[in-house]
């Protein structure tokens, strides 16, 4: 038995590591080593990961040949290739295969990206990357590297107790465009799709990670290869191939000590290569298949059809001729692109022009575009159309060729399906013409009934009690009020009773809630003589009850996420400049939408950040470099989001502020209760009232002041903003914000320019070319 010992992250010559040796990472991520999988006593050399509690190999060595002992020892020979030997072999369980020239200056490193590297003099001449197993880690490749003949593919293990090579492979297809298929044996089981200049087509949900993985996908002379690395270096995550044919794409769940799937392929029936054959296109309902087929074909076998077996595909459906014969195309949407094996790729055209290619060549099946804009080329077929499946969203729209009477046939269901359309929209014009006028002699008749009776009872509401004030303009505010079927007006009795006296207050400056005899609930205020607050308030206070913590945390997420749209996943790079809270819409969900778009900019690709003469925006919402010096960036709007944050937190303007106070705004007085750890003193009352996640709102609060802090570069960019949102990692101190104290004369250190903001919720527009 060899006594267990940790070493430094290398092998060389003179130091090989016998079975109970491990060598570790310098970052300590990876360790190298002799383990035994599962239930099995064989031992096997292998990288796993070293920090975390669930055992997970990466990469094996002899996975073919297991050692039956503790025997094994793995060194460099003086020809410096790495071997791994046990006492009862004569010749090696594995080695490197690698010709190098005898030599002492050989070393093997284990590096913090889990990658094993064979270093002679200084040059890597072999590296486990280009020889994965069944599991792929942050910047490895798959694909095939075309000057040194190797191909980066995985295979499964054969079992959980034996990682031997398995029945199922992932690998890059070269043939037509390129995709990446998985196989059992020979045979393809599930394909991803074309490359489409921003993720498998075939794979919509890789979409939805690119805020924590970047991809890099390489397609010329010297390789085609697809990998990806972790925007944040904190998160760990892998890829694996497992005994069942499943990629498996996880991330570690530190909190609950496990790996946690995000994305797996293939995901269901209609994933399954080729299920409904040839021209066939497969649609799932209700979690079930159905095998349909493209426009201008029928089933080849009905019978089979109709039992759910569409193997043997579609045929056409007449025998006329397909070339120069009045043939055009027939648009199928959101599906998969069919089985590229068969495409030929035609750069930079737009959908009209590959269109006439297609047309010319009587071979041309089918045409789709290459990527997600319009002129990045386009994708042509030249024989069966294979694997083709309907998605929800995300998928692509191909046109399929089709003889002249297929496409007089989707001409006229066009034409008729317009047709309906028009009658029903008539049809509903018509209804909603009656019903509206129906409504609105009711709403007369009803407000003329309301005006006979409502000076008596408005005379009884106003002298039932003696806190009302008896000024005409407020008279009036409450007249407009008994209008509003929102604010009916109720006897005083009644709302005494309902509130208990005004016993349960709402908030602040006599508000109070109650509940009517018939079970209602109901939000009463009561104005003093002195009050200056009125139905505006009032709504205020009400519409603050439908908006819990959760509720909150929601908009700020989801407004985060739309800014996030806005800088980064859209075709175009923009930068709003007027991001505020009336800028933010809800609907009829709470969901919050971004509005008002009249001062923002349009960026260039590479654009990092422009400068105006010409500010224009809201006071208490930009940033100091742009009210300053008009320098406006992505940045810009990160400081307005983090403005929005603390509002919504604490349910207070950032301008609306005591000017005896010595914070200059909402800003000030946050970061002063921050610094003494008072930060939980800014939550609105209204949240009070309720149970809430302090740790969660103070991360909130932390995440605010880091976006609202002086320096641009100090700011997070809105990528980094719904990763601490969505995650709960380490986040750095905040450094002292902008715009936050009085100076001792009582002067704001805000130096503003006055003829080009707004002290209030207005925007100040001057026109100013895009």
């Amino acid at each position: 038995m060899h006594q267990f010992c940790t070493s430094l992250d290398t092998i060389t010559i003179n130091q090989p590591i016998v079975d109970g040796d491990v060598i570790v990472s310098t970052g300590e991520t990876f360790a190298l080593g002799f383990f035994s999988p599962g239930k099995s006593s064989y031992r096997y050399l292998g990288i796993w990961y070293n920090k975390i509690s669930e055992k997970t190999v990466v990469w094996v060595a002899n996975r073919d040949s297991p050692i039956n002992d503790t025997s094994g020892v793995l060194s460099i020979t003086s020809h410096g290739n790495l071997v791994l030997n046990s006492r009862n072999q004569t010749t090696p369980l594995w080695f490197t295969n690698v010709s190098a020239l005898p030599t002492n200056n050989c070393v093997a490193q284990l590096l913090d990206s889990g990658n094993l590297v064979l270093f002679h003099s200084g040059s890597t001449i072999w590296q486990s990357f280009e020889h994965p197993t069944n599991t792929m880690l942050p910047n490895s490749k798959l694909g095939l590297d075309r000057r040194k003949g190797l191909n980066w593919f995985l295979t499964s293990w054969k079992s959980s107790d034996d990682p031997g090579t398995g029945n199922f492979s992932l690998r890059i297809n070269p043939e037509g465009y390129p995709q990446a298929f998985i196989y059992e044996g020979h045979v393809p089981k599930w394909r991803s799709g074309h490359w489409n200049g921003v993720r498998w087509s075939g794979v919509p949900k890789m979409q939805g990670v690119t805020f924590i993985f970047n991809y890099s996908y390489v397609n010329n002379e010297n390789e085609i290869s697809l990998s990806w690395n972790v925007v944040y270096g904190s998160i760990l995550t892998i890829g694996v191939l497992n005994e069942s044919g499943i990629f498996q794409r996880s991330k570690w769940h530190e909190n609950e000590g496990r790996w946690e799937e995000f994305a797996s392929a293939p995901k269901d029936q209609c994933d399954s290569y080729g299920l409904c054959g040839a021209y066939g296109n497969c649609v799932r309902y209700n979690g079930e298949f159905d095998s349909t087929c493209l426009p201008g074909y029928q089933p080849k076998s009905p019978q089979e059809w109709h039992r759910k077996d569409g193997s043997d595909g579609c045929v056409r459906k007449n025998q006329t001729p397909l070339c120069r014969n009045g043939e055009g195309f027939v648009e199928v949407a959101n599906v998969k692109a069919p089985d590229t094996s068969v495409a030929h790729v035609l750069a930079n055209l737009d959908t009209k022009a590959c269109k006439n290619e297609c047309l010319r060549n009587c071979s041309c099946t089918a045409y789709a575009s290459l990527g997600t804009t319009e002129g990045s080329g386009c994708l042509t077929w030249y024989g069966d159309l294979l694997d083709t499946r309907v998605f929800k969203e995300g998928g692509q729209s191909i046109y399929v060729r089709v003889d002249a009477l297929e496409v007089g046939q989707y001409a006229n269901k066009r034409e008729d399906r317009l047709a309906r359309k028009g009658i029903l929209v008539i049809m509903i014009l018509s209804v909603a013409t009656a019903v509206s006028s129906l409504v609105l002699f009711s709403y007369c008749l009803v407000r003329r009934q309301r005006r006979l009776s409502e000076n008596g009872q408005l005379e009884m509401f106003i002298h039932s009690s003696s806190t009302l004030p008896d000024d005409p303009p407020r008279e009036k505010e409450l007249d407009r009020s008994g209008s509003d079927p929102h604010l009916p007006f109720f006897d005083i009795d009644k709302i005494v009773e309902a509130t208990d006296n005004f016993s349960n207050k709402l908030g602040e400056g006599g508000f109070g809630s109650g509940q009517l005899l018939n079970g209602q609930e109901i939000a009463v205020k009561i104005l003093s003589k002195q009050s200056g607050q009125g139905i505006k308030e009032f709504m205020n206070e009400v519409q603050k009850q439908l908006l819990d913590w959760r509720k909150r945390f929601e908009i700020i997420f989801g407004v985060a996420r739309g800014v996030l749209y806005l800088h980064q996943d859209s075709r175009l790079k923009i930068i709003h400049r007027d991001l505020k809270a009336s800028n933010i819409l809800l609907d009829a969900s709470m969901e919050p939408k971004i509005s008002d778009f009249g001062l923002a900019k349009m960026f260039k690709e590479h654009q990092i950040e422009a400068i105006t003469k010409q500010v224009v925006g809201t006071y208490g919402y930009m940033s100091p470099e742009y009210a300053m010096d008009g320098l406006y960036s992505v940045k810009s709007d990160v400081f307005s989001y983090g403005v929005l944050i603390l509002e919504i937190i604490s349910g207070k303007k950032n301008t609306e502020y005591d000017k005896e106070s010595p914070s200059l705004n909402l800003i000030g007085n946050v970061w002063k209760l921050w610094r003494e750890g008072k930060g939980l003193d800014i939550v609105d009352y209204s949240l009070l009232e309720h149970s809430y996640p302090c740790k969660e709102i103070l991360r909130c609060i932390h995440i605010g002041l880091l976006c609202i802090q002086e320096h641009p570069a100090d700011r997070p960019t809105m990528l980094e903003v719904v990763f601490m949102l969505g995650n709960e990692t380490s986040l750095p101190s905040p450094k002292k914000p902008a715009f936050v104290f009085r100076t001792q004369s009582g002067q704001e250190s805000l130096i503003t320019r006055g003829e080009v903001c707004s002290i209030n919720d207005c925007t100040i527009t001057m026109i100013e070319g895009r």
